[in-house]
């Protein structure tokens, strides 16, 4: 079975999405709603309302080298919108509150 959940995405609108239970992570691009669902569900145990995804093309990258121009691209990515259950939560930042 394929890795589906690779990370979450932690923007400035997916912090403020959370608040009405909204969670975005990045995942697979060959994964589909059904595979999210089940690997979300089972990863954070949870119930899930609905599924919405995104793919995000790959960009054309160059930059200049002693050597000349180097072109390339980014990979494609695909971004999955959870929508939970009411009163239900991820915690996706994790880590200790506080600093020492």
């Amino acid at each position: 079975m394929i890795e589906i959940i690779k990370k979450p995405i932690v923007t400035e609108k997916a912090m403020r999405n959370q608040e009405q239970g909204q969670y975005v992570f990045e995942v697979d691009p060959r994964s589909n709603k059904i595979q999210i669902k089940h690997a979300v569900e089972k990863m954070f145990e949870v119930n899930i309302i609905s599924i919405r995804t995104a793919r995000v093309k790959g960009k054309i990258k160059s930059r200049f080298t002693r050597k000349g121009i180097m072109r390339g691209k980014t990979a494609l990515r695909k971004k999955a919108f959870i929508t939970l259950k009411q009163g239900q939560s991820i915690d996706v930042v994790g880590g200790a509150a506080g600093a020492e």
